[in-house]
């Protein structure tokens, strides 16, 4: 039996071998870049901790009510630690409600199970609460954090659970799993492949929409035509992406990072880096961009659109920051062929 985890069999035999032998930890840090694996991981180990049926010591069926309910995490015992509607924190009021749900017995699990993904986005009053629980867990409880790296949480919060660091697998490898695994072509098997940077679970959410790469085409062709286009172009994009308000932000979201991968790849190759591109299907618009741009034009480019995302976090009105960025890009000779 296997726990259909790619990339990650070291961190599925300790699990299960805590599963099997009963000497699991009270609490778990599994850390790593987004979409890595994390909470399908740390699933999979609630799984095992409470199926009824196991096929084999430390494994499960995915068949009994436990393992179906906590898959859809629909079980009255499995709890879910995460910003409410409106708030990007994890605040201190939620981490006390969870509290009072671990104090009471399992309704019809051998163990509750508490999953606070991403808990880096927890503030430090609630971190603190937080570790009360941790330094007296109640009994029959297993906590289950996941964070983008041990860095951004407490270091209290850190010395108190198990850590499991997680990272990307090879390119290689991602590529042959999604050839393997999702039956996909060389070519599309080898763009998810760098797009997710060896991230299983951001390549197969790319797989698994058949939108998402024309989506992300859109983004990036309509940003290479404004690094030649005069500033009233770019602002009249600046414009739209802030309109209707209430969706700006997410729409930058999405745009931001698709332009800070180009800027890297850029940096990259004015570096003289021998790094693999994420944009493997823009190489030459990347090339040329880079044989445009001395380096520290180059690292700026990449420091700013990283400082805009920062912003952006932090609720920094969306138009100014776009218009801002548009303001740093260079003028570059078209990039694109006319259609």
């Amino acid at each position: 039996m296997t726990w259909h985890i790619h990339g990650h069999d070291w961190a599925v035999n300790l699990l299960r071998t805590h599963a099997a032998g009963g000497t699991f930890r009270h609490a778990y840090l599994l850390a790593g870049p987004e979409g890595v694996g994390r909470r399908t991981l740390a699933l999979r180990f609630a799984m095992a901790l409470n199926c009824t049926n196991p096929p084999a010591p430390g494994d499960y069926c995915s068949d009994c009510r436990d393992c179906r309910q906590i898959a859809a995490m629909a079980h009255p015992d499995l709890s879910l630690l995460q910003p409410e509607a409106g708030h990007k924190d994890i605040l201190i009021d939620q981490v006390r409600e969870l509290q009072h749900t671990l104090a009471l017995s399992p309704y019809t699990a051998r163990r509750r199970i508490a999953l606070l993904p991403d808990y880096q986005r927890a503030t430090n009053q609630a971190s603190n609460a937080l570790l009360k629980t941790l330094e007296e867990p109640p009994d029959k409880v297993v906590l289950l954090l996941t964070a983008d790296g041990v860095e951004s949480l407490l270091p209290t919060i850190v010395s108190r659970c198990e850590v499991i660091r997680l990272r990307p697998a090879s390119l290689a490898a991602t590529q042959d799993y999604l050839q393997t695994e999702k039956g996909l072509p060389l070519e599309k098997a080898r763009l998810l492949a760098h797009l997710s940077g060896g991230r299983i679970g951001a390549a197969n959410r790319l797989a698994d929409d058949p939108d998402a790469l024309s989506h992300r085409q859109e983004i990036l062709e309509t940003f290479l035509s404004l690094l030649s286009a005069p500033l009233y172009e770019r602002f009249k994009l600046a414009e739209s992406l802030s309109r209707p308000y209430d969706q700006a932000r997410t729409k930058a979201g999405e745009v931001i990072p698709a332009w800070l991968t180009f800027w890297r790849d850029v940096f990259g190759r004015a570096s003289g880096a021998e790094l693999p591109l994420v944009n493997i299907d823009y190489a030459d618009q990347v090339g040329r961009t880079a044989a445009a741009l001395d380096l520290p034009t180059a690292r700026e480019l990449v420091t700013v659109h990283e400082e805009a995302l920062e912003y952006l976090n932090a609720n920094a009105n969306v138009r100014l920051l776009l218009e801002n960025l548009m303001l740093r890009w260079p003028q570059i000779e078209p990039l694109l062929q006319p259609a």
